[in-house]
């Protein structure tokens, strides 16, 4: 589906950022992927994803820095000659009532989850017009839909997203770029296998499917978006939730 195609996803080592390599990798892509903390991980994601035949290079920064992007963005390049996917992924939490929420919290987050997005998206686009093509999907959450409680940084963020992925949809549709995004609700990551057995079985009754989704769920949704059987969408959120938040 993706044969030679060259791919940057962000937050690349764990959950759905690892599965969006692995999947890429499986369809023949070239992938750039970012981390933050562990090297044994970013090796162990490339290695995964080079016996699926694909090459998978890794490259750990921050994605708050905006000249780390930048030159992130022109590595990859440099190294395969061309870019055509940019996956949008990293991200943070840190859960607090708002009263409880310090000033750091918000900024951690929403530096992480939205400037970081435009960050890689601003080093990306300049390359996409010029060659007239490009296609990019940013992962929100269904907690930018609705909003949730304790998560007024996270929600901000990840509605955000939205509101930058609809918007740069518009400004770059003429130059047959397309952008769109990923709302996933409750996915079977690290973070959901923190929760205790009561609390996992109270969310799945929010969920009409009665479980929670995989990574490689959200995985088949970035694949659908990035290829071409997708080419007439854009400025849409795709929702992977089980049936969770319907509209």
């Amino acid at each position: 589906m993706l044969k030679d195609k060259v791919a940057i996803v962000t937050g690349g080592t764990r959950g759905i950022g690892r599965a969006i390599v692995l999947a890429l990798a499986k369809q023949g892509a070239k992938i750039a992927f970012n981390y933050l903390k562990s090297d044994a991980q970013a090796k162990d994601v490339a290695k995964e994803a080079e016996a699926l035949g694909a090459e998978a290079l890794s490259y750990k920064f921050d994605v708050r820095d905006f000249k780390a992007a930048k030159d992130f963005v022109g590595k990859a390049k440099e190294h395969f000659g061309t870019l055509d996917i940019l996956v949008n992924n990293a991200g943070i939490i840190k859960d607090k009532a708002l009263m409880l929420m310090e000033e750091s919290d918000w900024h951690e987050v929403i530096d992480t989850d939205l400037t970081g997005y435009f960050n890689l998206a601003r080093a990306c686009i300049t390359g996409f017009l010029k060659q007239k093509s490009g296609t990019i999907v940013n992962i929100t959450s269904v907690s930018g839909i609705t909003g949730a409680a304790r998560q007024v940084n996270y929600s901000a963020a990840k509605a955000g997203i939205i509101g930058l992925t609809k918007s740069l949809a518009k400004e770059v549709a003429a130059y047959n770029i397309r952008v769109n995004a990923v709302a996933p609700g409750f996915i079977d990551t690290e973070m959901v296998q923190t929760l205790k057995q009561e609390q996992i079985e109270q969310l799945k009754t929010l969920i009409p499917k009665a479980e929670f989704g995989t990574p490689q769920d959200v995985a088949h949704a970035v694949l659908f978006l990035l290829s071409d059987d997708a080419d007439y969408i854009t400025g849409q959120v795709l929702r992977v939730d089980g049936g969770m938040v319907m509209s």
